[in-house]
Parts: C-alpha cells; sequence; structure tokens
C-alpha cells in the first residue's frame, strides 16, 4: 500500500514538473525568442506593416481602404471621392450586424462562379463606372483600357494594391481634380510602383494608400 501511494506521489510530481518546465519554455521562452527576433529583424511587418502620414498611423500596407464621399440621404452606397485614386471593387465585404459598438468589415470573395449573371452585370456596370469617371475633357478612357483589377474583387476583398495600367487611366482625372498636371501625377504613379517580387515573382503593383498620401503631400505643396 505505501509503495503503491510512494508511486503515485512521484509520479504526481515527475508529471507537474515536465508541466513546469514545458510551460515555462513554450509559453514564456519560446515567444519571447520569437518576438524578439521579429522586433530586430522584421519590425515593420512584425508591427502589422504601419503605415503612416504626418506622425499618425493611417493603415496597413497589407490592407485596402475605401476613398467615398459621404452618404447622401437615402442612399445605401456611396460614390467614390474622385479626387483620389481608387483601389479594387469591394464587393466581396461584407457588414458586421453584430456588434454594435463599431463597424467590422468582414473580408471575403463573391463566391460568384465565372458564369453567374450577378457576376457578369457587376464587371459591365464597374468597367461603365470606370470609363465615366476617369473620362474628362480632352481624355476618354476606352472600355478596352480597363484591366481585370478595376472591375474585380480579389478573394479577401481586401487587396491593397492596384496594377500600374489601372493606376495610369486614373492620371488624368487626378490632375484634373487636384489641379495638378499631367505629368507630375505620372511621375507620383512611377515612383510609388513595386516591380516583381525577386524580379520574376509576380506582377509590378501599387499600394493605393502609399500614393494617396503622397498625392496628398503633392497637392499640399503645390
Amino acid at each position: 500500500m505505501n509503495n503503491s501511494v510512494t508511486n503515485t506521489a512521484r509520479l504526481l510530481w515527475a508529471g507537474l514538473r515536465a508541466l513546469l518546465v514545458l510551460t515555462v519554455v513554450t509559453g514564456v521562452i519560446y515567444p519571447l525568442a520569437v518576438t524578439g527576433i521579429a522586433q530586430a529583424l522584421f519590425n515593420g511587418k512584425a508591427n502589422g506593416s504601419e503605415i503612416k502620414s504626418d506622425g499618425k498611423v493611417v493603415g496597413s500596407s497589407l490592407i485596402g481602404q475605401s476613398y467615398n464621399l459621404p452618404l447622401k440621404k437615402g442612399q445605401e452606397t456611396p460614390d467614390p471621392d474622385l479626387k483620389w485614386f481608387q483601389g479594387r471593387p469591394q464587393n466581396g465585404l461584407g457588414a458586421n450586424s453584430v456588434n454594435t459598438q463599431y463597424k467590422l468589415l468582414l473580408s471575403g470573395a463573391t463566391n460568384l462562379s465565372a458564369d453567374s449573371k450577378v457576376l457578369l452585370q457587376q464587371v459591365k456596370d464597374a468597367k461603365a463606372a470606370v470609363v465615366k469617371d476617369n473620362s474628362v475633357p480632352g481624355y476618354t478612357v476606352r472600355a478596352s483600357q480597363v484591366p481585370a483589377d478595376a472591375v474585380t474583387s480579389s478573394g479577401s476583398g481586401l487587396d491593397p494594391d492596384i496594377s500600374p495600367a489601372y493606376a495610369d487611366i486614373q492620371v488624368h482625372r487626378i490632375a484634373e481634380k487636384n489641379g495638378l498636371s499631367v505629368t507630375q501625377v505620372q511621375k507620383l504613379v512611377k515612383d510609388h510602383t513595386d516591380g516583381r517580387t525577386l524580379g520574376f515573382i509576380g506582377e509590378p503593383t501599387v499600394n493605393v494608400l502609399e500614393l494617396n498620401i503622397a498625392l496628398k503631400s503633392l497637392v499640399t505643396k503645390s
């Protein structure tokens, strides 16, 4: 009987020591080591790839934002604020209906098939809007110029980047709305175009938030 109690106590103590050691190693030492390495070597990425403007965090380079006018009375969908570069459509996003303290956008795709009539109509409407919004006196956007990313949302609905082609067809409208020259805005787009990763992976992109921050700075100086 005594041997049984002694063995049980010994096993319990051994198990408790193993629990304490593993808790310290996996719950304290490992997280601190990973956090320390991340902060030392990848500080920006570890902290959410924040983008700052005038000393304040205004967003993340990984998450797209909307540039819309305030909703008018009776209006359900806001109009785009055309003095800013516009990002990809966000058709896949939904509105949070549970939390009433603050609004939360739900990330997601439209889940519509390629032959969906709803999707086809969305693309047609989006293309017509892109042509209309970006055609200004002396410059007309043709439907054939509109790239795919201008009329389709990404898988997450939160793509922060657009193609250089989509940025280019917005240049004349941006110049007119902000009292800038086309050359100034074209240079702005060129300066904020990122090439392929490692020179061969993916396609060139333009981060819309970073581009609009640079645009704001240029307008202020002009």
